[in-house]
């Protein structure tokens, strides 16, 4: 579905990505990990239109997408969601996820004077689609509560699910674990997972939580300084030397005595 092509984004001599090539099939949850620093958060924002890349070629569906503004690539079919969600903390959760899909008739003064029946009766199907993801998400008890007044959890799942309320075809989600207790991150890898397995979306995710990627992902891409250091199965991954050298600045000829490939998750997210 998405295929990333030698991308490079230089910031004057800094090399924030240094020649990222990947691709990402459709139907699967594609983890990106990578110490602090690696270009994962970077590239994200190259890919979904922040920023345009200094050169390389971004393709979706084998259209050129390279450089396209972020609406454009929404319209797409293309969401992110951010490390800090970006709610509209003032609006309910049920109002902010009828927000989200573009062109309502609401938004056109003409209809809004002329068309008041129109305006209402899409009001009315955005609220019944609401409804819907707030029951998928398993949120009804904060779905009147002011989006600003939820936890961190409950704010990624917020933003997952406004991700539902368009034909998104590809979903990049960026730490979407980060600050988010057990419980919680639970119901968000479970709702990830429905949602690639029922509705047959596709998902990128940065995570720094490596059980939730080995869990969760197949395959997992590794980053280092603006590159693609190796990818594949996630445990496999999890024993490569590279991959560790690059999180804890030592091989495993330097350590002790080799560990599986669970414990070296664990160290590699204790370091994270």
């Amino acid at each position: 579905m998405i295929e990333i092509d030698d991308i490079h984004l230089h910031f004057g001599g800094i090399r924030a990505v240094d020649g990222a090539s990947f691709t990402i099939e459709r139907g699967s949850i594609t983890g990106l990990i990578g110490p602090n620093g690696a270009g994962k958060t970077t590239l994200f924002n190259v890919i979904a239109g922040h920023y345009r890349p200094t050169y390389g070629r971004i393709f979706l569906d084998s259209e050129d997408i390279t450089g396209l503004a972020p609406h454009d690539l929404f319209g797409r079919g293309l969401l992110r969601t951010f490390q800090i969600a970006h709610e509209f903390s003032s609006l309910t959760v049920r109002e902010n996820l009828m927000m989200v899909p573009a062109e309502q008739s609401g938004e056109s003064l003409l209809d809004a004077w002329l068309r008041p029946s129109k305006v209402r009766a899409q009001e009315e199907e955005l609220r019944a689609k609401a409804d819907r993801v707030i029951e998928f998400l398993e949120i009804g008890q904060v779905a009147d509560e002011l989006a600003g007044n939820l936890s961190g959890g409950q704010k990624k799942l917020l933003e997952l699910g406004r991700t539902m309320m368009v034909d998104a075809k590809i979903v990049f989600l960026d730490e979407v674990g980060a600050g988010v207790n057990r419980t919680l991150l639970g119901t968000i890898t479970d709702a990830i997972r429905r949602l690639q397995q029922e509705h047959g979306y596709t998902f990128c995710v940065i995570e720094h939580d490596m059980d939730m990627i080995t869990r969760l992902c197949d395959p997992v891409i590794v980053m280092a300084e603006g590159k693609v250091l190796c990818e594949g199965p996630a445990q496999e991954v999890m024993n490569n030397e590279q991959v560790i050298e690059a999180y804890l600045g030592t091989g495993l000829k330097n350590r002790p005595a080799a560990k599986s490939g669970e414990q070296a998750a664990e160290t590699a997210e204790a370091s994270a």
